[in-house]
Protein backbone atom coordinates (compact mmCIF):
# COMPACT_ATOMS: atom_id res chain seq x y z
CA UNK A 1 0.00 0.00 0.00
CA UNK A 2 1.71 3.29 -0.74
CA UNK A 3 0.84 6.05 1.72
CA UNK A 4 0.56 9.29 0.56
CA UNK A 5 -0.13 13.34 2.13
CA UNK A 6 -1.45 14.18 -1.09
CA UNK A 7 -2.62 12.88 -3.98
CA UNK A 8 -2.90 15.01 -7.02
CA UNK A 9 -5.49 14.23 -9.97
CA UNK A 10 -4.09 15.46 -13.60
CA UNK A 11 -0.79 16.64 -14.65
CA UNK A 12 -2.27 19.51 -16.55
CA UNK A 13 -1.43 23.03 -15.60
CA UNK A 14 -3.17 22.80 -12.03
CA UNK A 15 -1.73 19.44 -11.47
CA UNK A 16 1.91 20.52 -11.60
CA UNK A 17 2.20 23.71 -9.68
CA UNK A 18 -0.20 22.29 -7.32
CA UNK A 19 2.60 19.35 -6.71
CA UNK A 20 5.32 22.24 -7.33
CA UNK A 21 3.57 24.01 -3.78
CA UNK A 22 3.24 20.73 -1.70
CA UNK A 23 6.50 19.34 -2.36
CA UNK A 24 8.59 22.64 -1.45
CA UNK A 25 6.89 22.48 1.60
CA UNK A 26 7.26 19.36 2.74
CA UNK A 27 4.13 17.38 1.85
CA UNK A 28 4.69 13.89 0.61
CA UNK A 29 2.72 14.24 -3.04
CA UNK A 30 1.94 12.11 -6.28
CA UNK A 31 0.16 12.64 -9.33
CA UNK A 32 -1.69 10.41 -11.44
CA UNK A 33 -2.05 11.40 -14.86
CA UNK A 34 -4.52 9.20 -17.33
CA UNK A 35 -2.29 10.59 -20.30
CA UNK A 36 1.05 9.46 -21.81
CA UNK A 37 3.02 12.96 -20.70
CA UNK A 38 2.13 15.99 -18.96
CA UNK A 39 0.13 18.53 -20.41
CA UNK A 40 -3.18 18.11 -19.70
CA UNK A 41 -6.05 19.52 -22.04
CA UNK A 42 -2.62 20.41 -24.34
CA UNK A 43 -1.61 16.98 -24.33
CA UNK A 44 -5.19 15.12 -25.44
CA UNK A 45 -6.11 18.39 -27.83
CA UNK A 46 -4.29 18.22 -31.13
CA UNK A 47 -6.55 19.37 -33.71
CA UNK A 48 -5.41 21.62 -36.59
CA UNK A 49 -5.56 24.82 -35.34
CA UNK A 50 -5.61 24.57 -31.82
CA UNK A 51 -4.56 27.62 -30.14
CA UNK A 52 -5.44 29.37 -26.65
CA UNK A 53 -8.16 32.37 -26.76
CA UNK A 54 -6.23 33.82 -24.03
CA UNK A 55 -2.86 36.06 -25.00
CA UNK A 56 0.36 33.92 -24.07
CA UNK A 57 1.74 36.13 -22.07
CA UNK A 58 -1.27 35.93 -19.96
CA UNK A 59 -1.75 32.37 -20.45
CA UNK A 60 1.27 31.24 -18.71
CA UNK A 61 2.27 30.87 -14.66
CA UNK A 62 3.53 33.57 -12.91
CA UNK A 63 4.64 31.89 -9.75
CA UNK A 64 8.58 31.87 -10.92
CA UNK A 65 9.71 35.62 -11.94
CA UNK A 66 12.97 33.68 -13.50
CA UNK A 67 10.59 31.20 -16.18
CA UNK A 68 8.50 34.50 -16.80
CA UNK A 69 11.73 35.94 -18.17
CA UNK A 70 13.10 32.85 -19.87
CA UNK A 71 10.44 31.42 -22.07
CA UNK A 72 10.21 33.04 -26.06
CA UNK A 73 6.16 32.94 -26.77
CA UNK A 74 6.27 33.04 -30.29
CA UNK A 75 2.53 34.17 -31.28
CA UNK A 76 0.56 36.49 -29.24
CA UNK A 77 -2.21 33.31 -28.97
CA UNK A 78 0.16 30.69 -28.79
CA UNK A 79 -0.91 27.30 -30.46
CA UNK A 80 -1.04 23.72 -29.17
CA UNK A 81 2.24 22.58 -29.55
CA UNK A 82 4.24 25.59 -28.03
CA UNK A 83 1.99 25.47 -24.78
CA UNK A 84 2.76 22.27 -24.34
CA UNK A 85 6.35 22.14 -24.73
CA UNK A 86 5.93 24.93 -22.59
CA UNK A 87 4.25 23.03 -19.74
CA UNK A 88 7.02 20.39 -20.40
CA UNK A 89 9.97 22.52 -19.95
CA UNK A 90 8.04 23.78 -17.06
CA UNK A 91 7.60 19.26 -15.43
CA UNK A 92 11.29 19.38 -16.49
CA UNK A 93 12.92 22.76 -15.15
CA UNK A 94 11.39 22.14 -11.64
CA UNK A 95 11.97 18.25 -11.70
CA UNK A 96 8.34 17.10 -11.11
CA UNK A 97 8.24 14.13 -13.33
CA UNK A 98 9.65 11.92 -10.81
CA UNK A 99 6.34 12.15 -8.61
CA UNK A 100 3.64 12.10 -11.72
CA UNK A 101 2.52 8.15 -12.34
CA UNK A 102 1.79 8.26 -16.60
CA UNK A 103 -0.86 5.98 -18.13
CA UNK A 104 -3.28 5.62 -15.05
CA UNK A 105 -6.49 6.74 -14.39
CA UNK A 106 -8.31 7.25 -11.43
CA UNK A 107 -11.61 5.18 -10.79
CA UNK A 108 -12.86 5.73 -7.17
CA UNK A 109 -12.49 7.67 -4.64
CA UNK A 110 -13.44 6.05 -1.05
CA UNK A 111 -13.58 7.81 2.20
CA UNK A 112 -12.81 6.20 5.52
CA UNK A 113 -14.09 7.88 8.40
CA UNK A 114 -11.84 5.80 10.72
CA UNK A 115 -8.51 6.49 9.62
CA UNK A 116 -9.54 9.78 7.77
CA UNK A 117 -8.03 8.98 4.61
CA UNK A 118 -9.02 8.84 0.58
CA UNK A 119 -8.44 5.12 -0.96
CA UNK A 120 -7.90 5.82 -4.74
CA UNK A 121 -8.02 2.90 -6.62
CA UNK A 122 -6.65 3.39 -10.44
CA UNK A 123 -6.27 1.56 -13.67
CA UNK A 124 -2.48 0.57 -12.61
CA UNK A 125 -3.80 -1.95 -9.69
CA UNK A 126 -1.54 -0.12 -7.23
CA UNK A 127 -3.71 0.51 -4.19
CA UNK A 128 -3.01 3.83 -2.54
CA UNK A 129 -4.33 5.87 0.49
CA UNK A 130 -3.59 10.01 1.02
CA UNK A 131 -4.76 12.00 3.83
CA UNK A 132 -6.37 14.78 0.82
CA UNK A 133 -7.01 14.00 -3.10
CA UNK A 134 -7.11 17.64 -4.71
CA UNK A 135 -8.96 16.89 -8.22
CA UNK A 136 -6.64 19.16 -10.82
CA UNK A 137 -8.86 17.08 -13.31
CA UNK A 138 -9.81 20.26 -15.32
CA UNK A 139 -13.27 21.87 -16.41
CA UNK A 140 -12.96 20.47 -20.36
CA UNK A 141 -11.28 17.02 -20.29
CA UNK A 142 -14.12 14.57 -20.62
CA UNK A 143 -14.92 15.07 -24.20
CA UNK A 144 -19.25 15.13 -25.46
CA UNK A 145 -19.36 11.95 -28.11
CA UNK A 146 -22.66 11.77 -29.57
CA UNK A 147 -24.58 8.09 -30.33
CA UNK A 148 -25.22 9.03 -33.78
CA UNK A 149 -27.35 6.07 -36.00
CA UNK A 150 -25.10 4.71 -38.34
CA UNK A 151 -21.89 5.72 -37.48
CA UNK A 152 -20.41 2.45 -37.17
CA UNK A 153 -21.35 1.85 -40.39
CA UNK A 154 -19.52 4.94 -41.94
CA UNK A 155 -16.67 3.17 -44.01
CA UNK A 156 -14.24 6.39 -43.93
CA UNK A 157 -12.33 8.06 -41.05
CA UNK A 158 -13.79 9.71 -37.66
CA UNK A 159 -11.58 11.81 -36.11
CA UNK A 160 -12.21 13.48 -32.80
CA UNK A 161 -10.77 16.94 -31.77
CA UNK A 162 -10.79 15.81 -27.88
CA UNK A 163 -8.50 12.85 -28.90
CA UNK A 164 -6.37 13.77 -32.59
CA UNK A 165 -4.11 11.34 -33.21
CA UNK A 166 -0.51 12.06 -32.31
CA UNK A 167 1.01 10.82 -35.30
CA UNK A 168 -2.16 13.63 -37.23
CA UNK A 169 -3.99 12.88 -39.87
CA UNK A 170 -4.04 13.52 -43.85
CA UNK A 171 -6.28 15.25 -44.98
CA UNK A 172 -5.01 16.60 -47.77
CA UNK A 173 -7.71 16.42 -50.73
CA UNK A 174 -10.18 14.68 -49.09
CA UNK A 175 -13.61 15.36 -48.30
CA UNK A 176 -14.25 16.45 -45.08
CA UNK A 177 -17.21 17.03 -42.57
CA UNK A 178 -16.99 18.70 -39.44
CA UNK A 179 -19.70 18.52 -37.04
CA UNK A 180 -19.46 21.09 -34.65
CA UNK A 181 -18.83 24.87 -34.51
CA UNK A 182 -17.77 25.82 -31.36
CA UNK A 183 -14.00 27.16 -30.63
CA UNK A 184 -12.28 23.77 -32.03
CA UNK A 185 -15.11 23.65 -34.72
CA UNK A 186 -13.81 27.08 -35.68
CA UNK A 187 -10.21 26.41 -35.59
CA UNK A 188 -10.45 23.11 -37.19
CA UNK A 189 -12.28 24.47 -40.13
CA UNK A 190 -9.96 27.62 -40.23
CA UNK A 191 -7.16 25.50 -40.54
CA UNK A 192 -8.17 22.90 -42.85
CA UNK A 193 -10.22 24.73 -45.37
CA UNK A 194 -7.25 25.46 -47.89
CA UNK A 195 -6.10 22.13 -47.66
CA UNK A 196 -9.26 19.53 -48.15
CA UNK A 197 -10.58 18.67 -51.57
CA UNK A 198 -14.18 19.89 -50.24
CA UNK A 199 -15.20 20.63 -46.26
CA UNK A 200 -19.01 20.61 -45.32
CA UNK A 201 -19.64 22.51 -41.93
CA UNK A 202 -22.81 20.75 -40.02
CA UNK A 203 -23.81 23.44 -37.89
CA UNK A 204 -26.26 23.32 -35.10
CA UNK A 205 -25.57 26.94 -33.61
CA UNK A 206 -23.81 29.73 -35.41
CA UNK A 207 -20.60 31.41 -32.68
CA UNK A 208 -19.70 34.44 -32.26
CA UNK A 209 -16.39 35.04 -32.80
CA UNK A 210 -13.74 37.99 -32.74
CA UNK A 211 -10.78 38.81 -34.54
CA UNK A 212 -7.46 37.85 -32.76
CA UNK A 213 -5.32 39.49 -34.76
CA UNK A 214 -2.86 36.84 -34.14
CA UNK A 215 0.61 37.28 -35.00
CA UNK A 216 4.58 37.35 -34.08
CA UNK A 217 5.20 38.21 -30.02
CA UNK A 218 8.05 39.89 -29.87
CA UNK A 219 7.05 43.34 -29.10
CA UNK A 220 4.23 42.21 -26.78
CA UNK A 221 6.57 40.11 -24.94
CA UNK A 222 9.22 42.67 -24.37
CA UNK A 223 6.85 45.19 -23.42
CA UNK A 224 5.12 42.71 -20.81
CA UNK A 225 8.57 41.44 -19.33
CA UNK A 226 9.20 44.98 -18.15
CA UNK A 227 6.13 45.10 -15.72
CA UNK A 228 5.12 41.40 -15.30
CA UNK A 229 4.43 41.95 -11.74
CA UNK A 230 2.05 44.76 -11.84
CA UNK A 231 0.09 43.17 -15.33
CA UNK A 232 -0.30 39.87 -12.95
CA UNK A 233 -2.00 41.74 -10.04
CA UNK A 234 -4.12 43.44 -12.18
CA UNK A 235 -5.20 40.75 -13.79
CA UNK A 236 -5.65 39.00 -10.33
CA UNK A 237 -8.03 41.85 -9.66
CA UNK A 238 -10.13 42.07 -12.84
CA UNK A 239 -13.48 39.86 -13.57
CA UNK A 240 -11.78 37.71 -16.13
CA UNK A 241 -8.59 37.29 -14.84
CA UNK A 242 -6.80 39.21 -17.45
CA UNK A 243 -6.35 42.87 -18.22
CA UNK A 244 -9.28 44.20 -20.40
CA UNK A 245 -8.83 48.34 -19.55
CA UNK A 246 -11.94 47.81 -17.54
CA UNK A 247 -11.53 50.60 -15.31
CA UNK A 248 -12.88 52.85 -18.19
CA UNK A 249 -16.69 50.46 -18.12
CA UNK A 250 -19.45 52.70 -18.68
CA UNK A 251 -22.74 51.97 -19.44
CA UNK A 252 -23.82 51.50 -23.08
CA UNK A 253 -27.25 52.65 -22.49
CA UNK A 254 -26.13 55.55 -21.33
CA UNK A 255 -23.47 56.21 -24.16
CA UNK A 256 -24.13 58.25 -27.81
CA UNK A 257 -24.26 55.78 -30.26
CA UNK A 258 -21.14 57.54 -32.25
CA UNK A 259 -19.29 57.32 -28.88
CA UNK A 260 -20.73 52.69 -28.36
CA UNK A 261 -19.71 52.09 -32.00
CA UNK A 262 -16.22 54.39 -31.45
CA UNK A 263 -15.63 52.26 -28.59
CA UNK A 264 -16.25 48.73 -30.03
CA UNK A 265 -14.44 49.88 -33.29
CA UNK A 266 -11.16 50.11 -31.07
CA UNK A 267 -11.51 47.09 -29.18
CA UNK A 268 -12.53 44.69 -32.93
CA UNK A 269 -9.17 46.46 -33.84
CA UNK A 270 -7.12 45.20 -30.69
CA UNK A 271 -8.83 41.50 -31.38
CA UNK A 272 -9.18 39.17 -28.56
CA UNK A 273 -12.05 38.17 -25.92
CA UNK A 274 -11.97 42.20 -24.60
CA UNK A 275 -14.09 42.71 -27.31
CA UNK A 276 -16.82 43.26 -24.75
CA UNK A 277 -15.67 44.28 -21.85
CA UNK A 278 -15.94 48.26 -22.40
CA UNK A 279 -19.73 48.07 -20.95
CA UNK A 280 -20.29 47.03 -17.86
CA UNK A 281 -24.23 46.16 -18.81
CA UNK A 282 -23.38 43.88 -21.78
CA UNK A 283 -24.53 40.76 -19.61
CA UNK A 284 -27.17 42.53 -17.87
CA UNK A 285 -29.46 44.86 -20.07
CA UNK A 286 -30.80 43.10 -23.63
CA UNK A 287 -30.96 46.29 -25.08
CA UNK A 288 -26.81 47.21 -24.55
CA UNK A 289 -26.10 43.05 -25.37
CA UNK A 290 -28.89 43.13 -28.67
CA UNK A 291 -26.27 46.68 -29.67
CA UNK A 292 -23.21 44.67 -29.17
CA UNK A 293 -24.41 41.34 -31.17
CA UNK A 294 -25.62 43.48 -33.97
CA UNK A 295 -22.09 45.49 -34.84
CA UNK A 296 -20.82 41.62 -34.60
CA UNK A 297 -23.52 40.37 -37.07
CA UNK A 298 -22.42 43.43 -39.41
CA UNK A 299 -18.68 42.79 -39.12
CA UNK A 300 -19.98 38.96 -40.30
CA UNK A 301 -21.88 40.09 -43.46
CA UNK A 302 -18.65 42.32 -44.03
CA UNK A 303 -16.91 39.00 -44.44
CA UNK A 304 -19.07 37.33 -45.98
CA UNK A 305 -19.73 37.32 -49.76
CA UNK A 306 -22.80 35.57 -49.59
CA UNK A 307 -25.68 37.76 -47.84
CA UNK A 308 -27.80 34.58 -47.42
CA UNK A 309 -24.47 32.37 -45.99
CA UNK A 310 -23.87 35.45 -43.37
CA UNK A 311 -27.16 35.72 -42.26
CA UNK A 312 -27.07 31.56 -41.33
CA UNK A 313 -23.50 32.14 -39.75
CA UNK A 314 -24.90 35.18 -38.00
CA UNK A 315 -26.10 34.36 -34.21
CA UNK A 316 -29.52 35.43 -33.15
CA UNK A 317 -30.88 33.23 -30.72
CA UNK A 318 -28.56 33.96 -27.29
CA UNK A 319 -27.33 37.24 -26.10
CA UNK A 320 -23.83 37.59 -27.54
CA UNK A 321 -21.14 36.59 -24.45
CA UNK A 322 -23.42 34.60 -22.71
CA UNK A 323 -21.43 31.48 -24.51
CA UNK A 324 -17.99 32.21 -24.80
CA UNK A 325 -17.27 34.04 -27.66
CA UNK A 326 -14.79 32.39 -29.92
CA UNK A 327 -11.33 34.39 -30.86
CA UNK A 328 -11.06 33.27 -35.11
CA UNK A 329 -8.23 34.00 -37.31
CA UNK A 330 -10.28 33.81 -40.43
CA UNK A 331 -12.72 31.66 -39.80
CA UNK A 332 -16.08 33.06 -41.36
CA UNK A 333 -13.75 34.16 -44.77
CA UNK A 334 -13.52 30.33 -45.14
CA UNK A 335 -17.13 30.41 -46.16
CA UNK A 336 -16.65 32.44 -49.67
CA UNK A 337 -13.92 29.27 -50.63
CA UNK A 338 -15.70 27.04 -53.54
CA UNK A 339 -14.96 24.03 -51.51
CA UNK A 340 -16.69 24.77 -48.53
CA UNK A 341 -20.61 24.20 -47.84
CA UNK A 342 -22.54 24.84 -45.06
CA UNK A 343 -25.45 22.66 -43.68
CA UNK A 344 -27.88 24.46 -41.44
CA UNK A 345 -29.31 21.58 -38.94
CA UNK A 346 -31.65 24.34 -37.59
CA UNK A 347 -33.54 23.70 -41.02
CA UNK A 348 -31.44 20.22 -42.02
CA UNK A 349 -31.01 18.28 -39.05
CA UNK A 350 -28.34 14.76 -39.49
CA UNK A 351 -30.61 11.60 -40.15
CA UNK A 352 -28.11 9.09 -39.76
CA UNK A 353 -24.61 8.50 -40.84
CA UNK A 354 -24.21 5.53 -43.79
CA UNK A 355 -20.90 3.92 -45.27
CA UNK A 356 -20.84 6.62 -47.42
CA UNK A 357 -21.30 9.75 -45.23
CA UNK A 358 -24.25 11.44 -43.79
CA UNK A 359 -27.88 12.09 -44.58
CA UNK A 360 -29.84 14.99 -43.24
CA UNK A 361 -34.10 14.23 -42.66
CA UNK A 362 -34.94 16.54 -45.48
CA UNK A 363 -32.54 13.30 -47.45
CA UNK A 364 -29.99 15.32 -48.86
CA UNK A 365 -26.69 12.94 -48.59
CA UNK A 366 -22.87 14.21 -48.42
CA UNK A 367 -20.58 11.72 -49.31
CA UNK A 368 -17.18 12.05 -47.52
CA UNK A 369 -13.73 10.32 -46.77
CA UNK A 370 -13.75 11.99 -43.36
CA UNK A 371 -16.07 13.37 -40.66
CA UNK A 372 -14.30 15.08 -37.80
CA UNK A 373 -16.38 15.26 -34.65
CA UNK A 374 -15.87 18.96 -32.60
CA UNK A 375 -19.06 17.87 -30.74
CA UNK A 376 -17.29 19.13 -27.61
CA UNK A 377 -16.99 18.79 -23.41
CA UNK A 378 -19.14 17.18 -20.78
CA UNK A 379 -17.72 20.57 -18.66
CA UNK A 380 -17.16 21.22 -15.65
CA UNK A 381 -18.80 18.53 -13.87
CA UNK A 382 -17.98 15.52 -16.33
CA UNK A 383 -14.72 14.50 -14.84
CA UNK A 384 -15.29 14.60 -11.63
CA UNK A 385 -18.71 12.08 -11.99
CA UNK A 386 -16.05 10.32 -14.24
CA UNK A 387 -14.72 8.79 -11.14
CA UNK A 388 -17.22 6.76 -8.37
CA UNK A 389 -16.28 8.81 -5.59
CA UNK A 390 -17.58 7.71 -1.91
CA UNK A 391 -17.39 10.18 0.97
CA UNK A 392 -18.57 9.98 4.14
CA UNK A 393 -21.42 6.89 4.93
CA UNK A 394 -20.60 5.53 1.27
CA UNK A 395 -22.64 8.89 -0.26
CA UNK A 396 -21.71 9.30 -3.97
CA UNK A 397 -21.02 12.73 -5.45
CA UNK A 398 -22.44 11.88 -8.54
CA UNK A 399 -25.60 11.17 -6.87
CA UNK A 400 -24.92 14.00 -4.53
CA UNK A 401 -24.81 16.75 -7.77
CA UNK A 402 -27.29 14.94 -9.96
CA UNK A 403 -29.19 18.34 -10.24
CA UNK A 404 -26.32 20.07 -10.60
CA UNK A 405 -23.31 20.44 -8.60
CA UNK A 406 -23.27 21.58 -4.89
CA UNK A 407 -20.12 23.11 -3.48
CA UNK A 408 -18.66 25.59 -1.07
CA UNK A 409 -16.69 28.26 -3.15
CA UNK A 410 -15.89 25.55 -6.03
CA UNK A 411 -13.79 24.75 -3.76
CA UNK A 412 -15.02 21.36 -1.57
CA UNK A 413 -19.09 19.53 -0.83
CA UNK A 414 -19.80 18.85 2.27
CA UNK A 415 -20.19 15.61 2.50
CA UNK A 416 -16.46 15.00 1.34
CA UNK A 417 -14.08 16.02 3.49
CA UNK A 418 -10.30 16.52 2.59
CA UNK A 419 -11.32 16.66 -1.30
CA UNK A 420 -10.48 19.68 -2.99
CA UNK A 421 -11.38 21.08 -6.27
CA UNK A 422 -9.18 23.24 -8.43
CA UNK A 423 -11.41 25.31 -10.48
CA UNK A 424 -14.20 23.33 -9.49
CA UNK A 425 -17.88 24.13 -10.39
CA UNK A 426 -19.40 27.36 -8.79
CA UNK A 427 -16.00 29.02 -8.83
CA UNK A 428 -15.21 31.67 -11.75
CA UNK A 429 -12.78 28.73 -14.02
CA UNK A 430 -14.29 28.68 -17.31
CA UNK A 431 -15.33 32.42 -17.47
CA UNK A 432 -11.81 33.36 -16.58
CA UNK A 433 -8.12 32.99 -18.01
CA UNK A 434 -7.74 29.97 -16.01
CA UNK A 435 -3.91 30.27 -15.45
CA UNK A 436 -5.20 33.18 -13.20
CA UNK A 437 -7.53 30.87 -11.60
CA UNK A 438 -5.70 27.78 -11.59
CA UNK A 439 -2.72 29.79 -9.22
CA UNK A 440 -5.62 31.30 -6.83
CA UNK A 441 -7.18 27.60 -6.22
CA UNK A 442 -3.56 26.32 -6.13
CA UNK A 443 -2.73 28.64 -3.68
CA UNK A 444 -5.33 28.72 -1.57
CA UNK A 445 -5.38 25.13 -0.98
CA UNK A 446 -1.64 25.10 0.08
CA UNK A 447 -1.94 27.90 2.58
CA UNK A 448 -5.32 25.12 4.03
CA UNK A 449 -3.17 22.35 4.51
CA UNK A 450 -0.41 24.14 5.63
CA UNK A 451 -3.13 25.92 8.38
CA UNK A 452 -4.14 22.14 9.17
CA UNK A 453 -0.57 20.70 9.72
CA UNK A 454 0.80 23.68 12.15
CA UNK A 455 -2.45 22.66 14.10
CA UNK A 456 -2.18 19.55 14.33
CA UNK A 457 -6.04 19.01 12.13
CA UNK A 458 -6.31 16.28 9.87
CA UNK A 459 -9.77 17.11 8.54
CA UNK A 460 -11.31 19.48 6.30
CA UNK A 461 -14.85 19.76 5.13
CA UNK A 462 -17.16 22.39 3.93
CA UNK A 463 -20.07 22.56 6.23
CA UNK A 464 -23.77 22.42 4.68
CA UNK A 465 -25.20 25.43 5.56
CA UNK A 466 -22.38 27.45 4.25
CA UNK A 467 -22.75 25.69 0.96
CA UNK A 468 -26.35 26.01 0.49
CA UNK A 469 -26.07 29.52 0.82
CA UNK A 470 -23.10 29.99 -1.98
CA UNK A 471 -25.07 27.33 -4.50
CA UNK A 472 -28.11 30.03 -3.91
CA UNK A 473 -25.68 32.97 -4.32
CA UNK A 474 -23.77 31.75 -7.40
CA UNK A 475 -27.69 30.97 -8.78
CA UNK A 476 -29.08 34.11 -7.86
CA UNK A 477 -25.49 35.92 -9.34
CA UNK A 478 -26.23 33.81 -12.55
CA UNK A 479 -29.74 34.96 -12.62
CA UNK A 480 -29.21 38.47 -12.45
CA UNK A 481 -27.24 38.41 -16.25
CA UNK A 482 -28.24 37.11 -19.61
CA UNK A 483 -26.28 33.83 -19.50
CA UNK A 484 -28.79 31.22 -18.07
CA UNK A 485 -30.48 32.51 -21.35
CA UNK A 486 -28.24 30.58 -23.72
CA UNK A 487 -28.15 26.58 -24.31
CA UNK A 488 -24.47 26.58 -23.37
CA UNK A 489 -22.58 23.53 -22.15
CA UNK A 490 -22.18 26.64 -19.11
CA UNK A 491 -25.60 25.39 -18.71
CA UNK A 492 -24.78 21.78 -19.43
CA UNK A 493 -27.10 21.87 -22.25
CA UNK A 494 -25.06 20.10 -24.65
CA UNK A 495 -25.26 16.97 -22.49
CA UNK A 496 -28.24 14.45 -22.81
CA UNK A 497 -30.03 14.32 -19.66
CA UNK A 498 -27.60 16.64 -18.21
CA UNK A 499 -29.81 18.82 -15.27
CA UNK A 500 -29.76 22.57 -16.33
CA UNK A 501 -27.92 25.01 -13.88
CA UNK A 502 -25.65 27.73 -14.65
CA UNK A 503 -22.29 26.48 -13.16
CA UNK A 504 -19.80 29.31 -12.64
CA UNK A 505 -19.08 31.89 -10.29
CA UNK A 506 -20.22 35.01 -12.22
CA UNK A 507 -18.83 37.71 -9.81
CA UNK A 508 -15.72 38.17 -11.21
CA UNK A 509 -12.06 36.95 -10.39
CA UNK A 510 -11.06 39.99 -8.54
CA UNK A 511 -14.46 39.63 -6.39
CA UNK A 512 -13.94 35.77 -6.05
CA UNK A 513 -10.44 36.26 -4.97
CA UNK A 514 -11.40 38.51 -1.80
CA UNK A 515 -14.19 37.23 -1.26
CA UNK A 516 -12.04 33.56 -0.53
CA UNK A 517 -8.88 35.12 0.94
CA UNK A 518 -11.03 37.24 3.66
CA UNK A 519 -12.74 33.34 4.41
CA UNK A 520 -8.70 31.69 4.70
CA UNK A 521 -8.23 34.78 7.19
CA UNK A 522 -10.89 34.09 9.29
CA UNK A 523 -9.99 31.34 10.19
CA UNK A 524 -12.01 29.57 7.28
CA UNK A 525 -15.42 30.23 7.66
CA UNK A 526 -17.92 28.11 6.33
CA UNK A 527 -15.53 25.08 7.07
CA UNK A 528 -15.59 22.73 9.50
CA UNK A 529 -11.79 22.02 10.82
CA UNK A 530 -11.15 19.19 13.14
Amino acid sequence: MADHDVIVIGAGFAGLYQLHRLRALGFDTRVIEAGADVGGTWYWNRYPGARCDIESVEYSYSFDADLEQEWDWSERYAAQPEILSYVRHVADRFDLREDIVLNTRVESLDWDDATQRWTVTASDGTPRTARYVIAATGCLSVPSRPDFEGLADFAGEVLWTSSWPHEGADLAGKRVAVIGTGSSGLQTITAIAPLVGSLTVFQRTPSYAVPAHNGPNADRLAAARTRYPERREVSRASSKGFDCDEEARVLLIETEAEAVVGELDRRWDIGGLCFGSGFSDLLKDADANEAVAEYVRARIREKVKSPELAERLTPRTYPIASKRMCVDTGYFEVFNQDNVTLVDLAERPIARMTGRGIVTEDGAAYDVDVIVMATGFDAMTGALNAIDIRGTDGHSLRDKWAHGPRTYLGLMSAGFPNLFTVTGPQSPSVLSNMMTSIEHHVDWITRALTHLRERGLRRMEADPDAEDNWVHTTNDLGDLTLMPQAASWYMGANIPGKQRVFMPFVGGVGLYRDLTNGIAVSHYHGFELS
